[in-house]
């Protein structure tokens, strides 16, 4: 059973970190191949903590992190939610895959460079799992835990990691976490 919790505080890793990615609900403009995106987000957390965590994927059930795809919402692309559950922190993260709600100048490039489109997917990923491992926004532009609400060039901030990357696969090896981010998440999470 899960229970809502207010403050961000490191999962409890006195057992493996679970993992859940769902399908997309109805109008989310959620693709089958967003999944892989979700997956690579943990999987580029995993390298940064240099083995103090393992994800691992279960049954939605047993997952201490759960990732959805829902509809567009009013000015919020991504959220996380801590939880408790089965006694230890968790989080449910949801993901709006639609490039949409986002304005037209992204939207339409988001139309004609499906790299693009994954970008921002990938990187809100990787933003709200940063959120479930206990780590705030941040104000600076060049880490992924940056909070657009400080300011800032949205299209440069995602055409960075754009620039990164020639294909898809691509994604899977470029993690677009900051040496700063990724600072954070150790202190967070020290190797025993």
């Amino acid at each position: 059973m899960a229970q809502s919790l207010r403050a961000l505080e490191p999962l409890d890793t006195s057992g493996r970190i679970t993992y859940f990615v769902s399908e997309g609900l109805p109008d989310s403009r959620y693709r089958a191949s967003d999944r892989d995106l979700a997956t690579w987000a943990l999987e580029a957390w995993q390298r940064s903590l240099d083995g103090a965590v393992r994800f691992e994927s279960v049954p939605e059930e047993d997952a201490l992190i759960s990732v959805h795809w829902v509809p567009a919402e009013d000015g919020l692309y991504g959220e996380m939610q801590p939880l408790i559950v089965n006694g230890r922190r968790g989080a449910a993260v949801y993901i709006r895959p639609d490039i949409r709600g986002l304005g037209p100048d992204l939207d339409a490039r988001a139309s004609s460079d499906p790299l693009f489109r994954d970008t921002i997917v990938y990187l809100t990923c990787v933003h709200e799992l940063g959120h479930a491992l206990g780590l705030e926004h941040t104000d600076d532009v060049r880490d992924i835990m940056f909070f657009f609400g400080y300011g800032g060039d949205i299209p440069r901030f995602f055409g960075r990691y754009r620039d990164q990357i020639t294909n898809r696969r691509d994604i899977a090896r470029t993690s677009g976490i900051s040496p700063a981010d990724v600072a954070r998440v150790r202190a967070l999470y020290p190797r025993h």
